[in-house]
């Protein structure tokens, strides 16, 4: 079977590497000029099930209001003429309501852990080094902090997560670099079985053993458009610098993130994306003692600080409203704030290297995996936040449906059909 995965991202990539798995004629197109350049390059690389979370949650419009006009602040909100953002805001409003939050919650989760489950099987088979480490450790500064989780946390007892909630004595015992940190965080929630690890470079050595395999891989490539006839997508038509291409396909992957939305919208299919931007920086740690061991939440201003071999990720801020990939100075000071404030003395902050990146966000959080509604199209995108935690299993998912085998988990409210309703 020919396929054309779109999009060369960690989710584009494990669904080519899937599909090959299943016997599939696979070809990748990617505009940039090599794998995970986007928003597959700067992330957190948090893999954490047990925290994934809707950013449609109790109490979070009360808290964009709170830090709307604030320094330092986990959200920036700038609203536009853009009927499409308006649109995207009232949908996600409503799943502010906390039974839709626990719905949510727990749709995420179950792609989650299905994809970590598929990361150890593959590293089974493909053992190679990409930064990782174990556990994963929430701050919080405040009450008001732990009264926000709460929600989440009703969900992880309930679904029999391991997590513990711990004194900030005990949170200085999981990472001891915190013994530096300007003030003492409040208490902390420990989840142990999660896990961190850097996504891009993991995406590299996965495009690796996919060429091995027979992928093939087109960069500095663009889609122009679908070729859809009878209702059924049948090529795929791009720009390189060849010039202008058609591509047969019996079956077409759209893993494009939010660029997505433009190129299915022709068709009449609608998916409810908005790209909400989000910041890290990258810096080589200068005192091991006083660095962090593995990945932390600063739940307050909503900022991750991973560990990857000798190098501190500081990730965070979510900005809605601007769909350029610009700095913003703002969030910028965000992050360096939560670093300084954790761990002054890891790394020097003259040495970041800044990245923004644009994710692509549903309103309730879920993925939208599998059929578009014309045939031999298929979705893999939505991911926003949490693409890295979930794109193995997303991919294993897409790459069973087009292959016409039973996927290992129930896809009820991971599919586009859950809009349509």
């Amino acid at each position: 079977m020919k396929t054309i995965v779109l999009g060369g991202g960690v989710i584009g990539v494990a669904t080519a590497f899937y599909l090959r798995q299943q016997g599939c004629d696979v070809t990748v197109i990617e505009r940039e000029p090599d794998v995970a350049l986007s928003t597959s390059f700067g992330n957190a690389g948090v893999i954490a099930p047990g925290y994934v979370t809707p950013w449609a949650a109790p109490g979070m419009p009360a808290k964009i209001l709170k830090y709307l006009f604030k320094p330092a602040s986990p959200l920036i909100f700038r609203p536009t003429f853009d009927p499409a953002q308006w649109r995207w805001i009232a949908r996600w409003l409503r799943e502010c309501d906390l039974e839709r939050f626990r719905v949510n919650k727990q749709r995420m989760q179950r792609i989650a852990y299905y994809s970590r489950e598929c990361l150890h099987e593959f590293r089974g088979c493909y053992p190679f080094d990409y930064g990782r480490s174990q556990g994963y450790l929430q701050l919080f500064r405040s009450e008001y902090d732990v009264e926000l989780a709460q929600p989440a946390l009703a969900v992880l007892r309930d679904a029999g997560i391991a997590h513990r909630e711990v004194s900030a004595a005990q949170c200085v015992e999981i990472e001891p670099g915190l013994r530096w940190a300007r003030q003492m965080p409040l208490s902390g929630l420990y989840l142990p079985d999660d896990e961190a690890g850097d996504c891009a470079r993991f995406t590299r050595e996965l495009r690796v053993i996919c060429e091995r395999s027979g992928v093939r891989f087109r960069f500095d490539t663009r889609v122009s458009s679908l070729d859809v006839r009878g209702g059924t997508v049948r090529a795929v038509k791009i720009e390189s610098e060849r010039g202008s291409e058609t591509l047969q396909a019996d079956a077409v992957v759209v893993a494009l993130g939010v660029d997505s939305a433009a190129l299915l919208a022709p068709l009449g299919v609608k998916v409810p994306l908005y790209p909400v931007k989000g910041y890290s920086a990258t810096l080589p740690v200068t005192d091991d003692e006083k660095a962090p061991l593995a990945a932390l939440m600063d739940e307050s201003l909503k900022t991750a600080i991973t560990r990857f071999g000798n190098n501190l990720r500081v990730a965070g801020t979510a900005e809605l409203g601007n769909r350029q990939t610009t700095l913003r100075e703002q969030a910028l000071q965000t992050l360096m704030k939560v670093l300084s404030d954790w761990f002054p003395r890891a790394a020097n902050p003259t040495s970041a290297h800044f990245w923004v990146g644009r994710r692509p966000m549903t309103p309730d959080g879920a993925p939208l995996l599998g059929p578009s509604g014309v045939d031999n199209l298929w979705l893999n995108l939505g991911h926003g936040s949490t693409g890295w935690a979930m794109s193995m299993g997303s991919g294993r998912v897409v790459a069973d449906l087009i292959t016409q085998r039973k996927p290992e988990i129930d896809l009820d409210g991971l599919t586009l059909a859950r809009y349509r309703k």
